[in-house]
């Protein structure tokens, strides 16, 4: 017997309390992600006026993918002198990338798909950064054999097995089987089809999609409505969509527009020469390879720390005032224009008269990546580059070293495991998630890996976890077509600039390459 505070337990209960507390003592963990604390002196401190005053022809605010990529722009456009000001201690917003000893890996974005042959621009980005190496005969691209996802890609744990691919398969009726068959073969139809304006209903960038009513009104239902609508009632094929949707927009079929959802499927066009038109480009630290390309344009002309608190637009010029964390000074910057290369929950709070519309919605996210001995043996198909499972409230995880050059297995396995934070409306799972300690998300991103991989708690070692409080902007429904969107996307100041994917209301590389580009192309054309 074991004598405790209390009374009494037997010697066998006494270590099985202790063995269910120390469970998780060995994973070393730790919180990181967009700066909370230093966004909140933005809303909600006073400050004073600045003591120091600089000059430049532009400043960038935002130091994301819009930002990097308007920082590019400019670059190659010969307009040098700018500044970009960025919150974080570093640049890359939801595309930056960690490391360790064993793998570098994604914090956030960690992919992107075989891009559309019409969008020139980011085909050129892609040579640029020696991704997109030529073109056939056929003017189809050639990708670097490195940067594809190498196979096998995925992989889906359902009915206690895993099988290929991550549409199910295993145990699903015929009706299910037509219901999915028919599913994506309207999918292939959507995706070629085109508006009475002779514009794809479904494009990338979203700009380039039809108008056609015909098209539109399907952001007047949600994904779950139209799937009732057009009789899919399949549990298997809507948890697909479900967690498509979540995917890309980190809410569910029930929130998320029937536009958007098709958007998911049916805008996707891109076609290589050496690759399938499904086929993803990735890398061990995910977009952060985009991120590291884009940074070299505008790496000695970035000021990280720098809380941005105020734009004020003038006749012949902006005043950019922001508090820097580092030298903990209040300083300006004043120039010929400024591009906002930030979400409109921020956007609104620094120009004048700005009012943030409630209908930008953005979902909160975490990323955590898991180091470990390895990942265990299961029943049924192979180890993947992405592993989901069924009905799962997670998306899963990334194989961060599928991408390794050497067929030498790592000392270590580092895995990337997603979970968008919907259980609970948007700021409600944003307050939840920043009151979790790094001992509470180990917790329950180990039993839900346990779920799967029974044992892998024990080889678990350290976990390195991202909140991402506004981690995508969410197309609920309306959203897309609404004319809050629309009144967003032009600034009322002649020379200030909007560069954000939540213009676009889809969070994806593509949205946010195009709104850098476009803002940097109407500043240029502003200063002359």
């Amino acid at each position: 017997m074991a004598i405790i505070a209390g009374g009494t337990i037997t010697v066998s209960q006494y270590v099985a309390c202790m063995e269910k507390k120390d469970k998780y003592a060995h994973i070393s963990s730790r919180i990181s992600g967009a700066s909370a604390k230093a966004g909140h002196m933005m809303r909600d401190q006073q400050f004073g006026t600045p003591d120091i005053t600089e000059y430049t022809d532009a400043v960038i605010v935002g130091g994301g993918a819009a930002g990097l990529t308007a920082a590019r722009h400019l670059h190659h456009s010969g307009f040098t002198n700018f500044r970009l000001l960025e919150l974080e201690p570093h640049t890359g917003g939801n595309a930056s990338s960690g490391s360790n000893q064993y793998s570098a890996y994604p914090l956030g974005a960690h992919y992107l798909p075989i891009p559309n042959t019409d969008n020139q621009p980011l085909l050129d980005l892609l040579a640029e950064a020696g991704i997109l190496t030529g073109y056939d005969p056929n003017g189809l691209p050639i990708y670097n054999e490195t940067d594809l996802c190498y196979d096998p890609e995925e992989r889906l744990y359902i009915r206690n097995r895993w099988q290929e691919g991550l549409v199910p398969q295993l145990g699903i009726s015929h009706q299910t089987q037509d219901e999915i068959r028919r599913f994506l073969e309207l999918m292939e139809q959507l995706r070629k089809a085109k508006g009475s304006d002779n514009r794809y209903a479904f494009d990338i960038p979203v700009a380039n999609s039809s108008n056609d009513a015909l098209y539109r009104e399907l952001d007047q239902l949600t994904m779950e409505e139209w799937l009732t609508q057009q009789h899919y009632h399949s549990e298997e094929l809507r948890w697909y969509l479900d967690y498509c949707c979540r995917d890309d927009y980190g809410a569910g079929i029930s929130t998320i527009s029937a536009w958007a959802g098709i958007h998911y499927f049916a805008s996707r066009k891109g076609k290589a020469a050496n690759a399938d038109s499904s086929q993803l480009l990735t890398w061990p630290q995910g977009n952060g390879r985009l991120v590291q390309h884009l940074q070299q344009f505008s790496r000695d002309k970035t000021q990280t720390g720098c809380v941005v608190y105020k734009i004020t637009p003038e006749t012949k010029q902006v005043l950019v005032d922001y508090y820097d964390i580092n030298t903990h000074q209040i300083k300006r910057l004043v120039a010929k224009a400024c591009i906002m290369a930030t979400p409109q929950f921020i956007t609104q709070r620094l120009i004048p008269g700005g009012q943030y519309d409630h209908a930008f919605v953005y979902s909160p996210w975490l990323v955590a990546n898991i180091t470990l001995d390895q990942i265990p043996e299961s029943s049924g198909y192979q180890l993947c580059w992405d592993n989901v499972i069924y009905q799962g409230k997670s998306l899963g995880y990334v194989n961060a070293q599928q991408q390794r050059l050497t067929q030498q297995l790592p000392a270590k396995q580092v895995i990337t495991y997603y979970l968008p934070l919907d259980h609970l409306d948007p700021v409600a799972s944003r307050k939840y998630a920043i009151a979790l300690s790094p001992q509470h998300w180990v917790k329950l991103i180990a039993d839900d890996l346990e779920a799967v991989h029974p044992g892998i708690t024990e080889l678990m070692h350290d976990i390195d976890i991202t909140v991402w409080g506004h981690g995508m902007i969410r197309p609920h429904k309306g959203f897309i077509t609404g004319d809050v969107r629309a009144a967003a996307q032009k600034s009322p100041f002649a020379n200030v600039f909007y560069a954000h994917s939540d213009l676009s209301g889809i969070s994806i590389f593509e949205e946010a390459f195009y709104h850098g580009n476009k803002a940097a192309g109407a500043l240029t054309d502003y200063c002359g």
